[in-house]
Parts: C-alpha cells; structure tokens; sequence
C-alpha cells in the first residue's frame, strides 16, 4: 500500500511542533453519469460518500482514511478504460468500485489483469471469474432460484413467457430461468428479445395473451421497461398474468405508475423499505445528508455503498491493498450493510433476496430468502 504516515516539521516562534499527517487511500469509484445508466449516478454517488464516512469512522483501511476519486463509465468501454487508467497510473488509485454495464467490466478487467483490486456491484448475468474482481451484484441464480418456486406455490404461476431486450444479461438470465421454470413444474409459453430502445410493444403484447401466460419474466431496461409495463396494463393483461422484473427498482416502478403496477413484482437484494433498521437508517442519512438533493434510493446506486464495504473488509484483513493479499484473504470475507448481512463466497457474494410486490406504486416486501447462493462457479 502506497499510505504511509508522514512526520511533518513546523517552527513557530521558536518552538519545533511536529504532528503526523496521514496519506489517504485513494479509491476509485465508477459510476454512470452518463449514457442510459445515468439517471442512477446521483444515487450510485451519495451511497459512496455515505460509505467513505462508515469506512473512515471505523479507522479507514490499515488505518489511513479512504479517498473517493469518481469516473464517468456511462460511456462506451473504450472511453471508460482511458477515464479508469488515468486514476489507476496517473492518480495512484489502489482499488476499483464500479456499478456500470457489463460491456465496461469486460474491458476493465481485460486491462486490469488482475493486478488491482476491483468490485463489481451491479445486477448482472452472472459468470465473472477474472483475477481481483469480486462481485456484489445479484445474479440470475439468486434472484430467480428461490422466487419462481414462490409465486408457484403462492400465485399459482405455471405458464410463463419470457420478454427482454435483445443483449447478453436478458438472455443469459432467461436461460437460467428455464431450469428454474421446469423445476417448479411450469413451462414456458413463449420467449422474445427486443431491441433496446423498443417503444411500441403491440404486437409482442398480442402474442403473450394468444399463448395463454399467467406469468411474465421481464428482462427489459429502463424506458423499455416502463414502456412496455403502462402498455401491458392499457392492454388489460394484469387480469390474465402477473409479472415478476429482475431489474425493476424505485425509479423504475415510479416511471410504470401505480396505475400499471396491478400484479406487478420485482426480485433484488435491495429495495428503500425493506423491513430492518439499517435500511431505514440509510434512507434517513441519504436524506438529512443531501436534503433537497437526496436521490431516490435504490438497488443499483446502494450497491456501491456494498462495494467500498466490502472492499476495505478485504483491505483490512489483507493488511494491505496489493491484489495478491487481498486475493489470498478474500474468500469468506463478511461485512453488513443496509441489505443486511452477507459473505463473499469465492469472488461472489452470498446475499440476501427479495420479492416485492409494485402494485400500490411502491414496493412492498412479500418474501425474503437468506444468503441465497450466487450460483456462479469459477475454475
């Protein structure tokens, strides 16, 4: 670790004060604040400086304060690396937090090589076994492994049609679904992938009710999930089948509108009301901190308040910020957040779930499944 104690000198009037002046850790935090990711940068943003506080509270890492030093990643992954290799060899920043898309952390960490620490904490669709990358996101595994059962049992969902934007995290966790899907006794009715961007939605909307569903997996992002969720109840589908998102958080469901959110669910590690106390502490901190500012707390900006947790833990027990020490420590590493508890297990998380239901035009949590297994397994 570059941190070190400095002895600084000073004379004043005649008297030799010395004092000790602390280098800080410099971190670098990677956040869209552009691109279509940008409307959680805000979030992603307050969380960090939220975390740093907690972090530099608690005696920092090796006992020197953390420095946040921020990038824009909303960008396409050529420009994201150039930002990221200015703070990594120009500003001397000794480890990495990104919330951002998987395009970005396949370019970061073809550059990285596994000579840097870096926590990756969006929702993604899982398989991420590179050198000194540890991932706090959800995966498809986690968010689907315990719900699908559920809203079997509970809402009678057996008949399912799978909709998403045409790229790899729809698809890929749409593959894993089918597993769970055949598991619980169900079948699939139709499947498709749109393009991002997609506004008009009729025609897919035509054939999930001709295929007879009673459950819609949505694997949609963003505006395509908004606008696909008012069409789906113009249509008046929410009478023939619910609807379960993977990727559907405040400011998701609040463009949707409770209007359109009859029968409408969402699965993720992290939703603003959940039912415990340090949850509840985090949206009062976000808001007394940022006042008129404050951000809509949600899944994907929370996420990096787990991130430069779960990093310093690592940073702690490692004695050091080298890769290496980190990489031989990591494994088992705890740490508590808003979310509540949860422990690296290899370079994933073992995290609790959520299951809320949207339909009141905010989230309700139904159901809560404890350190769900991520489901990933590197060689």
């Amino acid at each position: 670790m570059k941190t070190f104690l400095k002895l600084l000198s000073v004379t004043v009037g005649g008297l030799m004060i010395s004092s000790l002046a602390q280098a800080q850790t410099k971190i670098g935090v990677l956040v869209p604040d552009s691109g279509p990711g940008g409307l959680f940068g805000p979030s992603a943003r307050q969380a960090a400086e939220l975390a740093a506080e907690d972090i530099n509270a608690a005696g920092g890492i090796g006992g020197a304060p953390i420095e946040l030093v921020f990038a824009d990643v909303g960008v396409p992954p050529a420009q994201a690396v150039q930002s990221v290799q200015r703070l990594w060899r120009g500003q001397g920043v000794e480890g990495f937090v990104g919330m951002h898309d998987s395009a970005v952390r396949a370019a970061l960490t073809g550059q990285f090589k596994g000579e840097v620490p870096y926590v990756y904490t969006a929702v993604y669709e899982g398989g991420e076994c590179a050198a000194s990358t540890y991932v706090t996101g959800e995966t498809p595994a986690q968010q689907l492994d315990p719900v699908i059962p559920w809203l079997a049992e509970n809402k009678g969902a057996s008949k399912w049609y799978l909709i998403g934007n045409d790229y790899n995290w729809p698809r890929d966790t749409n593959a894993v679904a089918t597993g769970y899907i055949a598991g619980a006794g169900g079948e699939i009715v139709g499947e498709e992938y749109v393009p991002l961007g997609t506004s008009d939605f009729d025609a897919s909307l035509v054939r999930i009710k001709a295929s007879g569903a009673d459950a819609i997996l949505v694997t949609l992002v963003g505006g395509d999930s908004v606008g696909f969720n008012i069409a789906y109840s113009a249509f008046g589908l929410p009478e023939q089948a619910l609807r379960v998102g993977t990727l559907i958080e405040e400011n998701t469901l609040a463009g949707i509108g409770a209007a359109n959110a009859a029968g409408l669910y969402s699965s993720m590690g992290y939703f603003a009301n959940l039912p415990n106390d340090a949850a509840a502490a985090y949206v009062d901190r976000i808001n007394a901190t940022f006042g008129d500012q404050a951000a809509q707390p949600n899944g994907l900006g929370q996420s990096i308040y787990d991130g430069l947790v779960l990093l310093a833990a690592m940073g702690n027990a490692a004695g050091s910020m080298d890769a290496d020490a980190i990489a031989s420590v990591a494994d088992g590493t705890s740490f508590s957040s808003p979310r509540g508890s949860a422990q690296l297990d290899g370079n994933h998380v073992a995290q609790s779930v959520y299951l809320a239901d949207g339909s009141s035009g905010s989230f309700e949590v139904v159901a809560s499944f404890d350190s769900v297994p991520h489901g990933v397994v590197c060689n």
